[in-house]
């Protein structure tokens, strides 16, 4: 006999068709707004911001792919883009000639600059503002643990990726 799979109750169900809802709209409104402000979309607003806020502006690909979630080879097109616009630049580690690094340019710093005051703006409207401090705490609490929870097995465009050794024929980072 086959156990039935478990089921949701009302809160259960209503949290999560809120949480989607939510996010489907906050995802669409910012979406649209940097497009206007800096012709990007979401995964290379991400980069972006990613790179902008690492201490080099500086990070290896694979690292970009599993912090953003999104595929490699995705990601390497998205990095592809931004170079050919001057907003990055790629080039091959100096730690490992197998990984490729990509770096923020000025003009990428640029265009971060012209779209973060819209996109303060539509977080600060649609997400923040109906919110108390304390509400946001919350939230902000609660959404990191199921962030946490779900990177403890992350998809496989977020998982770390392994390679087989040569000679022993198991798994590596």
């Amino acid at each position: 006999m086959t156990t039935p799979p478990p089921s949701l109750d009302a809160t259960q169900l209503g949290a999560y068709f809120a949480l989607i809802e939510a996010s489907s709209l906050l995802k669409h409104a910012v979406e649209q707004q940097l497009r206007d402000a800096g012709d990007l979309s979401y995964v290379q607003f991400q980069l972006l911001a990613t790179l902008g806020d690492s201490p080099e502006g500086t990070q290896r690909m694979t690292d970009l792919a599993d912090g953003v979630v999104y595929s490699r080879s995705g990601l390497t097109y998205q990095a592809q883009v931004l170079e050919k616009r001057g907003l990055v630049t790629r080039s091959s580690s100096a730690e490992d000639e197998r990984s490729v690094t990509v770096t923020l340019t000025g003009d990428g710093r640029a265009v971060l600059a012209r779209v973060f005051p819209g996109h303060i703006a539509i977080l600060d409207d649609l997400l923040f503002a109906s919110l108390s401090r304390s509400d946001i705490e919350t939230l902000a609490d609660i959404l990191g643990r199921a962030r946490d929870h779900m990177r403890d097995a992350p998809p496989r465009s977020a998982a770390p990726r392994r390679r087989k050794r040569a000679s022993a024929g198991s798994e590596t980072r």
